[in-house]
Order: C-alpha cells, then structure tokens, then sequence
C-alpha cells in the first residue's frame, strides 16, 4: 500500500435515502412487468396507500403518474437509446436494473427535471432497489444518456424516414413497427396524419365525466367544478372535461354514482344507438357485453327517459357485478345478468336496440394503456376475429326485424371495424346476415372528419377521443 493510501481517510459508508415517489414508481413498472398488469388498476392503490400514510401531498402523485405513464408510453424510444449505451443486448439487462434505467431516461430526455438531479435521484433509486454494485451500472450508462437530448438521440437510434418510414416511425414515437403499419393503414393519408396520431396516443388523456341523464346535468356538475375545473365536453351533452389534476372520486356526486368516468368517444357509441331511427315499439334495449358498465349506465339513463328498458349481459361475473354497481340507482327498471353473448339465454327478436361492445386488441385506448402496444401481437387478431364474429351475429338475431343494432370497439384496427361487419353481413364463414347499414355520421352532429360512413371512426388527433369504432345496423328479415 503506498504512503498516499496510507494517508486517505477512509469514506464512511452513506446509506441509501429512499424516495418515495420513485420507489413507488419503480414498484407500479415492475407489477406491469412481472404481473402483466395495467397501470390504471396498479397505481391508484399505490397513490393511495402513500396519501394514507402521509408520504405523498398532490405534487407528488402528479410526479409519481408522470414518471409511471411516461416511462410506459416512451419504452420502445428509451429502449433504443439505452441499448446504444451499454456493451451487451438489452434482454441480458435484468428487467428491474432496466426499469430503473427508464425511469432515469424518462427523467433525462421526457421531464424538466434538470440532469444532475435526474441521475443522482436514479442512482439512488438503484442504491435502494438494486443494491450498490449495479447502481454503478446505472449510474455510468445514465451519464451516457445524458450527453444528448432527445432529438439529438433520436438522429443517432431513429432510422432516416426516407429509408424505413415505418421503423423509424416506430422508434420516434414509441410504437412497435406492426402497431404503426396496422394504424396507417386505417387512417389511410400520408406523413402528417399518422405522426399526428402517434403522438397523440403518447399525450396524457383528459378525464372525462358523463353526467347520466335523469340523474345529475352538466349544468349541476359544471357548477359544482367552477370554471378553473371543469369544461364542457366537445361532442357529448353529456360530457363535462376535468382540469388537469382534478380528481374524480373526490366528486359526491361520481361517489352517488350520478356521474361516472367515461370518455366522450364512449358516450358518442351509446348516444348515437339511442338516436338510431327506429320503426315501431322502443321498449327493450340491450347491451350485450356490458362490462364494466360505462355503456351499459348512459345507456340505462336513456331507456329510461323513454319508458324503456335496459337488460345488461356480461359473461364474466367479476365484471357483472360492475355493471351492477355502474347501474345501481338508474332512474328506470333494468336488469344485470352473467351470460355469454355467443350463446345468449334470450330468444331471438327479443328487443328493439342492441349494442355488442365487443373485446378486442384495444388500439384504440393506447393513451390510456400504454403498455398494451408492447403486449399485443398480430397474431392476437386471430382470437378476436371468431368471438367479435360471433357476438355480432349473435346480437343481429337478438333484435326484431327494423330493430337497431351497435357493432362498437375500441379499435381502428381493419381487422376489428369493418371487416368484421362486413364478413357478418356477407356471410362469411356462415349464412349471411339479413340487415342493412344505417349511416352513423349523422347521429354525431357537430363532430367532424367522420369519413365517408356509414360507419364511424374516431380518432385521438381529430377528436379528442380513444380510437372507438361504430357500424350501426338495421335488421331486415
């Protein structure tokens, strides 16, 4: 040992100081991770249980949301940043050292927070959850990150537009290649609109209220918010925007269950199947895959504000009792069951008004879960294909000859929207389906850029709204 080593003090040990808004964050990423979980239904405990043991005020949530969201919706960019500085490929990186890692890159290249606090605040988030030998890993690839901002990493990791359009497009805005090729395609146009619309799907959503008809009026809720709170919704009557950083349950009257959380694309499908021109009697509305409920409420409060009424069918009974609770207190007489809408316990003919919500790949609600385009895989599309088949089918015996019939998804995906009413309709894969298109276009008045119709598409960049999908139908024999 030399005489200078000699002569150094020793350095204390310095425990880790845990942050509690970056270790909750960290703790949301892995439960996506390891669970398959959705952010949605993992971070509002984790909030909560902070609020509850007085280790969070609001700013810290907002910190907290912004980390986890942002984090989840820029992975495939930061990804591809990261792996450009380190020495081995990123699948060879621990999924929790390279959870750390985007967090610290989202902090670097997504946030204002300045670097020097950025890499400290992650080193020391890897000290906690890591230990202190791979917070030296950490610590030497964020110093890397932080030598360029985003564009200037985005020149270096993004292909040339010019020679690969779609991958580059997917490392710009944080999509897998298939996802944008799949969303172009059914957008239809050139450069602008798709980048338009990728961004939007990497925006943080509005909070959307619905005042249910019968039950609470916008006036009541835009009062009851103020005029720094609330705004009224673009397309919707029934719609009221919550200000950024409202929060809903706070709300009596979202507690009373008067007003619910739905987004205004949601409410536009159930409104426009109310409003369908209808031959003959109005009495019996059915929703034949009503989980979690949003639909299934509006729709309810609109039956009765007609004297009609409201059966709610789910298959899986968790989400049945969702519906339950979404419906408890409607104004008018409903009913909830647990049934499987391919092979449904009611007799064909049975109603007037039928909407078949229908599972699919959720495309369409990418700004409110991020980490389903990372889930998701072509392939998926073959499992949807047969049950959407089957339910619309399904849904077009159930209503009576002139009845009316919502074919809805929250999906732009051709493969969901039209091919699907139109397989149905031609009778592919069995007898075709006797029923008519009806134009949907005019039951959205006011909202623009609806196509060519019949049927509808919204979109994030041109309305405000998730990707849903509508075709309505008329039985005709």
């Amino acid at each position: 040992m030399s005489e200078q080593s000699r002569r150094r003090p020793h350095k204390p040990y310095r425990r880790p100081k845990k942050d509690p808004v970056r270790v909750l964050a960290f703790d949301a990423l892995r439960a996506v991770d390891e669970r398959d979980a959705y952010a949605n239904l993992v971070l509002p405990p984790l909030l909560r249980k902070a609020r509850e043991q007085g280790e969070f005020d609001n700013r810290d949530a907002a910190l907290a949301t912004e980390l986890v969201y942002g984090t989840l919706r820029r992975q495939g960019t930061y990804d591809a940043i990261i792996s450009a500085c380190v020495d081995r490929p990123l699948r060879e990186v621990d999924p929790p050292v390279l959870d750390v890692l985007s967090l610290g890159a989202h902090q670097l290249l997504g946030t204002r927070i300045p670097t020097h606090a950025a890499v400290s605040a992650s080193v020391e988030l890897a000290r906690v959850v890591l230990g202190d030998g791979r917070a030296k890993f950490v610590n030497a690839v964020l110093r890397k990150i932080a030598q360029h901002d985003l564009d200037g990493w985005l020149e270096q990791v993004a292909p040339p537009y010019e020679e690969d359009a779609e991958d580059h497009l997917a490392v710009v805005h944080s999509h897998p290649r298939w996802v944008v090729s799949a969303l172009w395609d059914a957008l239809g146009g050139g450069r602008a609109g798709i980048e338009d619309l990728l961004e939007a799907d990497n925006e943080r959503p509005e909070v959307t209220l619905v005042a249910r008809p019968g039950r609470a009026t916008t006036e009541e809720l835009l009062e009851l918010l103020g005029e720094e709170s609330g705004l009224p919704g673009r397309w919707s009557p029934y719609a009221v925007r919550l200000a950024e950083g409202g929060e809903p349950g706070a709300l009596e009257l979202v507690r009373e269950g008067r007003v619910g959380v739905q987004d205004e694309g949601s409410q536009l499908v159930a409104i426009a199947l109310a409003n369908a021109p209808l031959d003959g009697p109005d009495e019996r509305w059915l929703d034949g895959c009503a989980g979690p409920g949003g639909k299934a409420a509006l729709l309810g409060a609109l039956a009765a504000g007609r004297g009609a009424t409201l059966l709610a069918s789910e298959k899986q009974p968790h989400r049945a009792r969702l519906v339950e609770r979404a419906l408890a207190g409607n104004p008018g007489p409903y009913q909830v069951i647990a049934a499987d809408g391919t092979r449904p316990p009611w007799r064909s003919g049975s109603f007037d008004r039928v909407l078949v919500d229908v599972p699919c790949s959720g495309l369409g609600a990418l700004r409110r879960r991020p980490e389903a385009r990372w889930r998701r895989r072509p392939e998926d599309f073959e499992g949807f294909a047969p049950l959407q088949r089957a339910l619309l089918h399904e849904a077009l015996r159930a209503v009576r000859v002139g009845g009316v019939v919502g074919y809805a998804t929250c999906s732009p995906h051709l493969a969901e929207t039209r091919v699907v009413v139109e397989d149905v309709l031609k009778g592919r894969g069995g007898a075709p389906a006797q029923a008519e298109w009806i134009d949907a276009r005019p039951l959205m008045p006011g909202v623009p850029a609806l196509g060519d119709g019949p049927d509808v598409q919204l979109w994030p960049h041109l309305h405000g709204t998730d990707a849903m999908y509508l075709a309505l139908l008329r039985r005709t024999a």
